[in-house]
């Protein structure tokens, strides 16, 4: 048997001209120097993606099997634990903006990632995605633009995900459902008089069903870190996961990398869950008819497989009268979600318009008459 091997990561990329750190440029294959313009090429990968055996890693067994030592910073407002490149001397926290120190930063081993979905937009773009947004904002206060629009609180942040694999075979037991339509006699009253009419009404004929269902479940996402606050919201949280990428280092660069906080066998069931709620779904297609029933479900998961992987998304914590607001960036998509403040003032007058307009409109009715 092979021995399980940990290595050191090295995320930290050097310019050959100046000696600057080299960061990722978001949507190429290149490491960039902001100081001198150096570019340098990520290599393309021969290997396709790390799928890794599940039931060896839930058995506790070649845990540190595909692993790397990888620099961490704990934050303790909101639990999230996020890569620190060597550079930093201080930095906030992406999702609560608490200050993490680099004195406080300890060696960890993580599952090395099997793929990475690199960012196809750059800091500078999510930010002007974030002031559209907040230039949209209905009844947001005067000064949120100064609170919220400094731009060195947007972070770009690689966030964690489990994807498993898995042949599925499910037996079931339901009904199938077909519509019919019946007449049915109603009285009305016309002109006056009481008269009787009929009207479809549509009824469900039931008969029993039952059958197997299989197939391959491939990709099943399920987030890998949960924070006390700041959570990726779900409307964001959807990427075209056939861009994923061979893990490579270099996209890394220039990013913080947050390390998953959900284990894998908590993500695990997760995706039993979900893998259960696609079974019902080819259930019901297999069933047919207008509508169906699933009264019972045995399901069993063989050949599974998972692999860490790390996508992209902008996060900015910001304060406003006191209070902390976070919103999201999808570093693929460019989708946007946070949350915001309201102004009590420009509700209140708002409101206060609405009521003298229909005061006013009332009152002109009454003058009509």
């Amino acid at each position: 048997m092979q021995q399980p091997t940990t290595q050191t990561s090295e995320l930290k990329k050097s310019c050959v001209n100046c000696g600057a750190e080299l960061r990722y440029a978001p949507g190429t294959t290149e490491l960039k120097c902001e100081y001198c313009g150096y570019t340098q090429e990520i290599p393309a990968s021969e290997k396709s993606f790390k799928e890794l055996e599940l039931k060896p890693y839930l058995n506790e067994m070649g845990s540190q099997s595909h692993s790397e030592a990888i620099t961490m910073l704990h934050c303790k407002n909101c639990g999230a634990n996020q890569h620190v490149e060597e550079n930093y001397k201080s930095l906030h926290c992406v999702y609560c903006s608490m200050p993490l120190i680099i004195e406080d930063a300890y060696k960890e081993d993580w599952i090395l990632p099997g793929a990475v979905l690199p960012f196809k937009m750059d800091q500078k773009k999510a930010h002007q995605i974030f002031k559209k947004w907040v230039d949209g904002l209905w009844f947001a206060p005067n000064n949120l633009k100064k609170a919220a629009l400094d731009p060195q609180y947007t972070k770009g942040l690689y966030a964690p995900y489990w994807t498993f694999d898995a042949n599925l075979f499910a037996n079931y037991t339901g009904q199938r459902g077909d519509y019919y339509y019946v007449s049915v006699p109603y009285t009305t009253t016309v002109n006056g008089k009481t008269v009787t009419r009929t009207r479809q009404e549509r009824r469900t004929r039931w008969t029993p069903a039952s059958g197997t269902v299989s197939g391959f479940v491939d990709d099943t996402l399920i987030k890998a870190s949960q924070q006390k606050s700041g959570v990726i919201p779900a409307k964001i949280a959807r990427w075209d996961l056939k861009e994923l990428q061979p893990f490579d280092s270099g996209f890394l660069a220039g990013f913080v990398t947050e390390k998953y906080t959900i284990p894998l066998k908590e993500g695990h069931l997760e995706s039993n869950k979900e893998a259960e709620r696609i079974a019902r779904r080819w259930a019901m297609r297999d069933i047919g008819g207008d509508t169906q029933r699933v009264s019972s479900i045995s399901m069993k998961l063989s050949d599974e497989t998972f692999k860490h992987i790390l996508l992209p998304v902008y996060v900015s914590a910001y304060q406003f009268n006191g209070k902390r607001y976070n919103f999201f960036v999808n570093g693929q998509s460019g989708a946007i979600s946070g949350q915001r403040p309201y102004s009590f003032w420009k509700i209140f007058f708002f409101v206060l318009a609405i009521l003298v307009v229909v005061s006013i409109i009332v009152i002109l009715l009454a003058l009509a008459q």
